[in-house]
Parts: structure tokens; sequence; C-alpha cells
């Protein structure tokens, strides 16, 4: 072990256009000796997608797949063991490495503070090892802007919604605000849609897929067939509030 610890760097990513990556993340992850990244298994994952080509040729690679994702519902006690085993042996492995004097990159999309799993790395290190976050532009910033609306105006309140709650959570959310970013809709998304219609809200939804990247669409809420949108989907319901 050397004499001096290295650094555990949450590098953000941005909503997934490389071009929107801030100047230190670049830097950051082009001098990058170890690499640590989030992955669904038997995927090569997002994160990791994003900054192949900007990797050196040496880099040692730290794959960290999540051992459940949908398979089991949120509610089975066995969901938190899991992960929490899963989160506590990676921070084992990062800690080692930072320790021996070794900086640590872990690329995130988006924000890492932004419902982003590296926050659970950062929590179980932040007291132990030295620990630098890097923040980023977010999926739904990314999103409002593909919109070609602004989200807010004068005083509207802006509220962030989860897909994962019940539906009566989702309305009283919905019905205490003005503008709405409804995140992790999935399969969730009769749901959502029942709760949007049931705030009044639905009339003004639009789904934004994959901002920022080749494949990015914008269509309103009520144009959308199915129970269920891809992983990278926003929907948005924009403020109308005070302007001059």
């Amino acid at each position: 072990m050397t004499g001096t610890r290295g650094t555990l760097y949450g590098v953000g990513l941005g909503p997934g256009d490389a071009e929107l990556m801030s100047v230190k993340a670049d830097r950051l992850i082009r001098q990058a000796r170890h690499v640590a990244y989030f992955r669904k298994a038997g995927n090569a994952g997002r994160a990791r997608a994003t900054v192949a080509p900007m990797l050196a040729g040496d880099v040692q690679e730290f794959p960290m797949e999540y051992p459940v994702t949908t398979e089991i519902p949120l509610s089975d006690p066995r969901y938190n063991e899991l992960l929490s085993a899963f989160y506590e042996d990676c921070a084992a492995h990062i800690r080692a490495l930072v320790e021996a004097g070794e900086d640590v990159i872990v690329p995130c999309e988006g924000d890492p503070f932004f419902y982003g799993s590296f926050m659970h790395l950062f929590t179980r290190l932040k007291d132990l090892i030295p620990v630098e976050v890097i923040p980023a532009i977010t999926g739904m910033s990314a999103a409002w802007t593909a919109s070609g609306a602004p989200i807010t105006w004068g005083d509207d309140v802006l509220s962030v919604v989860m897909g994962t709650l019940d539906r009566d959570q989702m309305v009283a959310a919905m019905q205490a605000a003005d503008a709405l970013v409804v995140m992790k809709v999935g399969r969730n998304l009769p749901k959502v849609r029942a709760a949007l219609e049931a705030s009044g809200k639905s009339d003004r939804a639009v789904v934004v897929q994959y901002a920022s990247l080749p494949d990015q669409s914008v269509t309103p809420l009520s144009e959308i067939d199915g129970d269920s949108l891809p992983y990278f989907s926003i929907i948005l319901v924009h403020g109308q509030g005070r302007r001059p």
C-alpha cells in the first residue's frame, strides 16, 4: 500500500449525448486507470457505452452487475437485502483500490446525486475515503429541452414524481404541482396515466423517449399505445404560469 490514498470520483455523464458532458468529466474519464460502472447482468451498460471511446487501452474495469432489477417487487424484503449486500461488496472493492493509492472513476448516467446508484456507494464510503462528485445535466433537463417548450414559468411549482408510487400518492403530488416530471414510468404506465387523468393533467402530458440521443422522440401521451415505456422515458407536464 502506498502512503497516499486515491480518490473515488462519481462522474456525471449527462443525459447520454457525449457532447453534453462537462470538460472535467471528460478529462477524468480519459485519464482513468480504474473505471467501475453499474449495469444489468448480461448488458454492456449505458454508462459504459457512453464512455467507451474515451477509455485508455489499459484501463482496469470493474462492472457492478445488479443482482436484481424488476424480477421481484420493491415491497419484497429480499429486494433490499439483495441490493444492500451488493452495494456493500462493490463499496468494499472500491475502497480497497482507493486505499491502495488508486483513483477510481464511476461514470453515472445523468447526475450522480439525482436518483442514481452512485449515491449508495457515496453514503457507504464518504466518511472512509476521499470522494468527489462531478455534477452533470440531468435527463429531465434534456427531456424538457427536447420538448421545445419551457417546463416552468413565473411562480410555477415543479415536482418530480416517481411512477413507482401508488396511484393515490401520485395523484396528490400531481395536483399540488403546476409542472411535472414523471420518471420511472416503464411498466407503471397504466398507473401513471390513470393518476394524470385523475389530477386533470393528462391532456397536457407528453412523453420524451431517449432525450439527447439519436432515437429521441417527443409524443403526446394521448398518442402512446401499450402498457409500458422504454427505460429512458420521461413524462412531462409543462407549467403555464405567470409571464410578462
